[in-house]
């Protein structure tokens, strides 16, 4: 039987993360791409909590099943961030758009998505560097 090999942490290379994996993999537009997952999140998070089929959810939205199943694999690139709010729309979501000025310690504004469930915690999408 082999014995496991220990590794120290203290020897493995790293870099931190923006908080942006979309920024960090070099996206175009990483915000935006950050807050299409965000969405697609709180889609998926109705979708299992009224533990609707891909079917159901396909013919309450006016897609078909496998737009369906590509959203919820992760393929949000195939959707507007207008559609996904028009989605969360038809699932009975109420949808704040908030704009207010940016402070003045950070150098550009960025584009959040808060969760009504989470107002107390911070954004789900993170800000650009």
């Amino acid at each position: 039987m082999k014995a496991k090999q220990k590794i120290n942490i203290e020897e493995i290379e790293y870099e931190k993360g923006s908080g942006n994996v979309f920024a960090d993999l070099g996206f175009e537009n990483p915000e935006e791409e950050l807050a299409k997952s965000d969405l697609t999140a709180q889609i998926s998070h109705i979708i299992k909590k009224r533990k609707l089929t891909q079917t159901q959810v396909a013919e309450i939205l006016g897609v078909d099943q496998p737009r369906i199943s590509s959203l919820l694999r992760g393929r949000f690139d195939l959707f507007s961030f207008d559609m996904l709010m028009q989605f969360l729309k038809v699932l009975g979501q109420d949808i704040e758009i908030v704009v207010k000025p940016k402070p003045r310690n950070r150098k550009h504004a960025h584009l959040s998505v808060v969760s009504s469930s989470e107002k107390n915690s911070p954004p789900i999408a993170a800000s650009s560097r």
